[in-house]
């Protein structure tokens, strides 16, 4: 009788290593294909311990396969938990390496343990078990141990980041995303569910719904300040529209093409709705962006918030370093409370307050985040309402001094470039997310008045006693009750600092964005006064011609800003002429102007509707003088100069180059040709643009593109759903003036003097007719 092989027979041993490849290969398949074995569990153990010496699982499958069959619904959940913890020790070592490290993309042989726990069914395992209570008959859904739920979602995210579609995976799951809100109504729960939610939606294609999350009402006001403020780190997922961020680079024919097959309203905006319904919730917020914190002084103060800024992850990492930095305190009988020891002790012994300090600035990241989304959206009016009455400005301008801007800031900080987005310091983020705030807050409302105190509402009124000029009735209706307190508001404090920043910081590009919104809007003569007499004009003319500022993007802003200051404004022009008061000084300027159109021209267009204006003020002997004297108005009073714009505005776009950020050259060109028009002079600028192509041996070139330019700003305008007072305000100039002027710029009539075909030759006519189609 033959003997039967023992398991250590040579023949046996390659049979298994055979049927361990087997094994990989199928369960491998399975993830893709979906079909086959997809779970340890489906296999014997036997044939698991055997494959497990020869492929180095360290007993991954098989301890599965005991929490498995430990997690049963009337099992002993206790005996499931031990398994899972040890699993857990098995895989935590690949996870910190995880985090230590560069991420990279997850191979098996980076992290072979979680490989081999999510190849053997490990995630969909600890979903299961996340999820059994719900699947229950039950009327009263069993409680699970804490610490069970707390180490599957730590393992669950370790699997995420280590793991290349594993939290892709997640995502897909609508019931799982929508389920894991339930399990942040426990504290002790919280922080794992939160860090597990943020990944998986950055990562889901689909927007989930707010108003799908079971009693989400309930469960936000169910959250002590803490956790609200780490629930904002979700919510901004969930409100913002998609690539909001790069805004400004979509080609406008891209953005209009989407939204004709986008649904209106979007998900964004519904979810918006969905928050600002919840009881209280914006009344919260305004308290954690306003309330204060303990300072820390000293000279190393900033050196250690960068020590700890390159390690910690996000507040949600915070909060758990910050739990434990609270228990060990709570220990320690040596370590005092006394801030001026906290500010001489050794480093260790300071951690706990600087933790605090960064741990409250990274809050108000992510509340001013969400605030600022829900400023810009479509219920910006009652927002504002809001937001003035919790006094979000005031509280805003309490901290400016003792946190957004300290004094013992470094003033030649290096920052980061003016994208939100950016991998920088809290202390960098809270800065420019507090400008992008304000910039929101005052961008055409009138609530932009309560950035200044009451002694600052009292001098408005009187600029406009002295001027002769009616007060704005936004600052009549200004409840003085709600504007900021103290010796300085807001804008006060900005301009202070702003005029302090290093010529090239990023935080000067968001800062002249917030002061700008101030003044834009139908134009304010009190308001620009009230800035120029605090030096604004030099400031940005002294970072223009002399500071040696080399930044696009803040160069932009200052033209913006400049624009904005002096429209319309002859003391504007006066104090222009005299810091420009060399040949060299205004060459330096006008070189600057030149270098990129699209970043000046809304300062070219304001000294064009500013110019046009004064020469039907010359009653005024103020106005005459700085005609006579202004550098910059005279400039461009000689139609030659104002020629050389136009040409070069239509050059340097075309429709399908047009953005948000570029589009105003075509308006700007638009405005040098209506104020053209009122002086009966088109026919002479249409007809230079014709002997300018046929010099250039381009006829025909210039002239098509505008007309294909004026086409789809009749597209573009008209659509109901544009808002065009900007263009109306902006100008002073009726939107019918606009609309009229492109009708008849557009017009089919080859014997109309003022229609642009006349003056393309008919064999280089090339309109296309097709091109706005969709």
């Amino acid at each position: 009788m033959a003997t039967p092989l023992g398991l250590d027979a040579p023949c046996l041993r390659g049979k298994l290593r055979k049927c361990s490849s087997n094994i990989v290969t199928k369960f491998a398949a399975s993830k893709i294909t979906g079909r086959g074995f997809s779970r340890g569990t489906q296999l014997p153990a036997g044939l698991l311990q055997e494959s497990d010496k020869h492929n180095k699982w360290y007993g991954i499958p098989v301890l599965l396969q005991k929490l498995y069959e430990s997690s049963h619904p009337n099992s002993d959940l206790l005996q499931a938990h031990s398994f899972l913890k040890i699993l857990s020790s098995r895989l935590s070592f690949e996870a910190m390496t995880c985090v230590t490290e560069d991420r990279k993309t997850a191979q098996e042989s980076t992290f072979p343990n979680m490989y081999t726990f999510d190849l053997f069914g490990g995630v969909d395992l600890l979903v299961e078990i996340l999820m059994r209570p719900t699947l229950t008959m039950q009327k009263k859904t069993p409680k699970m141990n804490e610490d069970l739920v707390k180490d599957c979602l730590s393992v669950l995210y370790n699997c995420g980041i280590c793991i290349e579609g594993v939290t892709k995976s997640l995502a897909a799951r609508d019931d799982f995303v929508l389920f894991l809100f339930t399990l942040m109504t426990n504290k002790k729960t919280f922080l794992q569910t939160a860090t597990l939610i943020e990944d998986i939606l950055g990562v889901k294609k689909e927007m989930i719904p707010l108003e799908g999350i079971p009693n989400l009402s309930g469960l936000v006001q169910s959250f002590d300040q803490q956790q609200l403020a780490n629930f904002c780190r979700i919510l901004s997922v969930t409100i913002s529209e998609p690539d909001a961020g790069n805004d400004d680079k979509h080609t406008l024919l891209a953005k209009n093409a989407h939204q004709k097959r986008t649904a209106s309203p979007s998900r964004a905006e519904i979810n918006q709705v969905t928050l600002l319904n919840i009881p209280g919730f914006i009344e919260r917020l305004c308290k954690l962006a306003t309330r204060k914190v303990s300072e820390a002084t000293g000279a190393n103060f900033l050196q250690e918030l960068e020590d700890w800024y390159t390690w910690l992850d996000n507040a949600l990492v915070l909060d758990a370093l910050m739990q434990m930095a609270t228990e060990e305190t709570e220990q320690s009988s040596t370590e005092s409370s006394d801030e001026s020891s906290l500010a001489t002790s050794p480093l260790r012994h300071r951690l706990p307050q600087s933790m605090k300090i960064v741990h409250e600035i990274m809050y108000k990241v992510e509340v001013l985040y969400v605030l600022c989304v829900l400023l810009m959206g479509r219920q910006r009016n009652q927002v504002h309402k809001m937001l003035a009455e919790f006094r979000l400005i005031p509280g805003l301008n309490n901290l400016f001094d003792k946190l957004i801007w300290r004094k013992f800031t470094s003033s030649n900080h290096v920052v980061h470039g003016q994208n939100e987005n950016c991998d920088c310091s809290p202390e960098i983020s809270f800065k420019i997310q507090f400008l992008r705030l304000l910039q929101s807050f005052s961008d055409h409302h009138e609530n932009k008045y309560l950035l200044l105190n009451s002694q600052e509402l009292n001098e408005l009124s009187a600029i406009s006693m002295k001027a002769n000029i009616p007060e704005v009735e936004a600052l009549v209706n200004t409840d003085r009750s709600l504007v900021c307190d103290g010796k300085k508001g807001l804008l006060t404090r900005l301009l202070a600092v702003m005029k302090r920043e290093p010529p090239d910081s990023s935080f000067r590009f968001w800062q002249a964005r917030a002061v700008e919104s101030f003044l834009r809007g139908a134009t304010s003569y009190a308001d620009q006064m009230f800035l120029l007499k605090r030096g604004l004009l030099e400031h940005i003319l002294f970072c223009i011609i002399d500071s040696g500022c080399t930044s696009r993007d803040v160069l932009q802003s200052y033209f913006d800003l400049l624009g904005e200051l002096m429209k319309f404004n002859i003391d504007a022009f006066k104090r222009f002429n005299k810091y420009v008061n060399t040949s060299e000084k205004f060459q330096a300027f006008l070189t600057q102007i030149n270098s990129s159109l699209v970043d000046s021209n809304m300062l070219v267009r304001c000294i064009v509707l500013s110019l046009d204006r004064f020469e039907s003020q010359t009653e005024d002997v103020k106005v005459v003088e700085v005609l006579s004297e202004c550098l910059l108005l005279s400039y461009m009073a000689r139609v030659e100069n104002r020629l050389s714009f136009l040409f070069r505005l239509i050059n340097i776009i075309n429709v399908q180059t047009l953005t948000q950020e570029n589009v105003s050259c075509l308006n700007t060109s638009l405005v040098i040709l209506m104020l053209a028009r009122r002086k009966a002079k088109l026919p002479f600028y249409l007809n230079a643009l014709r002997e300018k192509e046929y010099a250039e041996k381009y006829p025909g070139c210039m002239l098509n593109n505008f007309h294909n330019l004026l086409r789809f700003w009749q597209h573009h305008y008209l659509n109901k759903d544009k808002d065009s007072t900007c263009l109306e305000n902006s100008s002073c100039i009726p939107f019918s003036y606009w609309k009229e002027t492109v009708s008849v710029l557009l017009g089919l009539d080859r014997t109309s003097l003022c229609a642009i075909v006349r003056y393309i030759d008919e064999p280089f006519e090339d309109l296309d007719r097709d091109l706005l189609e969709d």
